[in-house]
């Protein structure tokens, strides 16, 4: 007869092959902690697990923050607030809920270069991941030029099912782009696909009456702009240019030196 596997094995080994680092990490401690309070078995226990269940969490929240692309400074925590406009200031806590997800809507931000739309979108994804949404950041010329090599490859419809499994696409700085027709084909493609379906991010320094810059042929400009207008909450920025401003604040700061 076969001489059977001993299976008598370290705590710490088992916890490693259960994939319980959180447990591994934290059990002597807690165990320590436990014993000079006085915690019944089932609190240690439960208080472990929600050590792992916590760890687990923030793992997923990472991995899904790094599919998503989005730019890890541009968060509410580095948002500069008190510069939005007062409308778009008091609709933030509401938009960052994700209410506007779940009835499959659009969020539109429009203003001019360096007014902070793709730091707001992005603070605005960021929270909605926290929430258990999934999003995908892209600049538009990224994503019409991936929509293009799709089509190409014969693999359009293989390449919109990948972008559908994101509750929210977010697409910065429409309006930059070549504007050939292959690529407002595709792009309306993409608008018409997530229609009334999945929630469309925009930031563009175009407001609607430029788009045909983008889409050229009128009707597909009316018809993209339809689709992308209805369900939507619309931000517009105003004032200054953050941009413009830190770097007048960055040359006043500069210590001109004296000659003798």
């Amino acid at each position: 007869m076969r001489k059977e596997k001993e299976t008598g094995k370290g705590m710490d080994t088992i916890l490693r092959e259960l994939k319980l680092p959180a447990v591994l990490a934290h059990r002597a401690a807690v165990a320590s902690k436990a014993e000079r309070e006085g915690w019944s078995f089932d609190r240690f226990l439960q208080h472990l697990m929600e050590l792992e269940l916590e760890q687990r969490h923030q793992r997923r929240l990472e991995k899904v923050m790094r599919a998503s692309k989005l730019p890890s400074d541009k968060t509410l925590a580095t948002l500069d607030t008190k510069r939005l406009p007062a409308p778009v200031r008091r609709m933030l806590p509401s938009l960052c809920e994700g209410g506007f997800v779940d009835r499959a809507e659009n969020l539109l931000a429009f203003g001019l270069p360096g007014r902070g739309k793709t730091h707001l979108v992005c603070a605005i994804c960021s929270e909605l991941i926290q929430r258990g949404y999934s999003v995908h950041f892209t600049p538009a010329y990224a994503l019409v030029q991936r929509l293009l090599a799709a089509k190409k490859a014969l693999s359009m419809e293989k390449e919109l099912r990948r972008l559908d499994a994101f509750a929210v696409l977010a697409i910065d700085d429409l309006g930059y782009i070549q504007q050939d027709r292959d690529e407002m084909e595709v792009l309306f493609t993409l608008l018409a696909e997530r229609y009334e379906r999945r929630s469309v991010v925009l930031t563009s320094n175009l407001v609607f009456s430029q788009w045909d810059r983008i889409f050229k042929d009128p009707m597909t400009t009316a018809a993209a702009i339809d689709r992308v207008v209805h369900h939507s909450v619309i931000l517009e920025l105003t004032g200054a240019s953050f941009r413009a401003e830190a770097a007048k604040t960055r040359i006043q700061d500069v210590e001109i030196p004296t000659t003798t």
